[in-house]
């Protein structure tokens, strides 16, 4: 096979089905494909929150509090008389842009490191893997109360703080694919044809690498939700009166309020459990789509 036949065919690689075949694939997951239009409705509502919601998510009515679901509240409305409803769409923009963003930069950076130790090797390889194991070290939702704690808990540094102690995973994951791939026959005639490393890797190889990344990413997505919820929780991600929906879980807490508004904690709840169902199945869907066995 030729130089020019062996680059042009390197995207037809098991190790990368063409796109059609994968959709076919993950459309056969009935959950997955259930899932993807529900996180679709979810982020849309999420976008146009100003508009869907019903009331102004800080205005209080302290004579309607803990009102129980109706037409003009339908989610009821918390210990400050604040519309629940609308106060859990502003929680879904907060807890999916830090879902989001935070993965989509571990992403970036995740990979940029991965494939510059995987097709390198050597000594950039050893001192790039050698910090990637002094950052999985430490114990990282400990590390990110720690950090969180020493600086103001807005949505711009939590999703800073994600971005830093978030991206080893994918370093390691596209590390050992590049490794796969580097000495395919297909890397060799790009070589040959004098192409650039940043050619060969960013369009050669990342290409074909991609795919347990995405899977991983996906599934990271409601992991990052759960704990910025967490930290939430505990009163140290979004602060009141922002709306997320760890910090409604945190207000709905008291025994008093769960047991006169029941309601109150399970929507917010539900609302994290459903989102990271979804972001677990779409995954699931991804990786029998993506792999090629």
């Amino acid at each position: 096979m030729s130089a020019t036949a062996a680059t042009t065919n390197a995207g037809a690689l098991p190790a990368s089905p063409s796109r059609n075949r994968a959709w076919g694939r993950f459309k056969q997951n009935k959950l997955a494909v259930a899932s993807l239009f529900i996180m679709i409705a979810l982020i849309l509502l999420a976008l146009f929150a100003p508009w869907v919601a019903t009331h102004d998510p800080a205005e209080q009515d302290l004579l309607n509090r803990l009102k129980a679901p109706s037409a003009e509240h339908l989610f009821g409305t918390d210990d400050l008389g604040r519309d629940l409803f609308s106060r859990v769409l502003y929680g879904a923009r907060v807890s999916l842009s830090v879902g989001i963003f935070s993965v989509v930069f571990n992403v970036i950076i995740g990979v940029t490191v991965g494939a510059i130790a995987g097709y390198y090797g050597g000594k950039t390889d050893s001192i790039l893997m050698r910090f990637v194991d002094v950052m999985l070290a430490f114990p990282q939702f400990f590390l990110l109360i720690t950090v969180v704690t020493l600086l103001k808990p807005n949505l711009f540094n939590i999703i800073v703080v994600f971005v830093l102690f978030g991206w080893m995973g994918k370093a390691r994951l596209l590390r050992g694919q590049v490794l796969s791939l580097k000495n395919r026959e297909f890397v060799d005639a790009a070589r040959t044809m004098g192409m650039s490393d940043f050619r060969i890797i960013f369009v050669h190889i990342l290409p074909n690498a991609l795919a347990p990344v995405i899977v991983s990413a996906t599934l990271q997505m409601g992991s990052m939700i759960l704990t910025e919820s967490s930290l939430s929780f505990l009163g140290l991600g979004i602060q009141p009166p922002d709306a997320s929906w760890g910090n409604l879980l945190q207000s709905a807490q008291s025994l008093t309020i769960m047991m006169k508004a029941p309601w109150y904690p399970i929507i917010p709840g539900f609302m994290i459990f459903i989102t990271i169902m979804c972001f677990n199945f779409i995954g699931d869907g991804l990786r029998s789509a993506l792999d090629s066995r």
